[in-house]
């Protein structure tokens, strides 16, 4: 069974629940499984409204998804730095969304590698296309965090228990044993910033 956030949010498919008791119990687990499951997560949320009103997106010609991949794989390379390992070659996996979008993501990847990001520098990663059917617990994962990583952006003011166990994931300055403090701006990058924030 390949978990789906928005399969089991409107229990289609293999979640259909019996009752709302089933599915809470449900909840509670993979929500447990979440918490005390070791990984570190590396996010970007973009608003396109702002992005477009900003004039921002006009000016550079800039997609969305491309602009969140840029700054995801410049975080990325922050965190194998951090871990010493920045002369490996790392695979990144994508999930697959078609012929013509693969082809142009595989292209702004290939660009943002070979020295188009902050440092001027190539970037040791790969591209790999995997199927949204594949059972890769990483891209489930990230299927699973994308919701509750927007809400939090969103809707900051309603109540986000997801988003709370996952403060706790993000990368961080200083190590995770800071429990969710300084990660946003690193860990979870949003853009445009918001308007009490300077830019990052």
């Amino acid at each position: 069974m390949v978990l789906h956030e928005h399969e089991i949010r409107k229990e289609k498919g293999s979640f259909k629940f019996v009752d709302r008791q089933q599915k809470d119990r449900f909840l509670v687990e993979l929500t447990r499984i979440i918490d005390t499951s070791n990984f570190i997560l590396i996010s970007s949320v973009i608003d396109k409204t702002q992005l477009c009103e900003s004039g921002y997106a006009k000016d550079v010609n800039e997609n969305p998804y491309h602009l969140a991949l840029g700054f995801c794989l410049e975080t990325l390379y922050e965190l194998i730095v951090e871990k010493h390992q920045a002369g490996a070659l790392t695979h990144v996996v994508v999930e697959s969304r078609g012929e013509k979008e693969d082809k142009e993501l595989e292209l702004e990847f290939r660009r943002i590698c070979d020295r188009a990001n902050k440092w001027n520098i190539t970037l040791p990663f790969e591209i790999v296309f995997a199927d949204k059917k594949v059972d890769s617990p990483g891209l489930q994962l990230a299927d699973l965090v994308a919701r509750p990583i927007g809400l939090s952006v969103l809707r900051p003011r309603q109540e986000n228990r997801a988003f709370e166990v996952l403060k706790r994931k993000f990368f961080c300055r200083g190590g995770r044993e800071k429990l969710g403090e300084g990660f946003d701006g690193l860990g979870l990058k949003i853009f445009p910033p918001l308007k009490s924030e300077k830019p990052r």
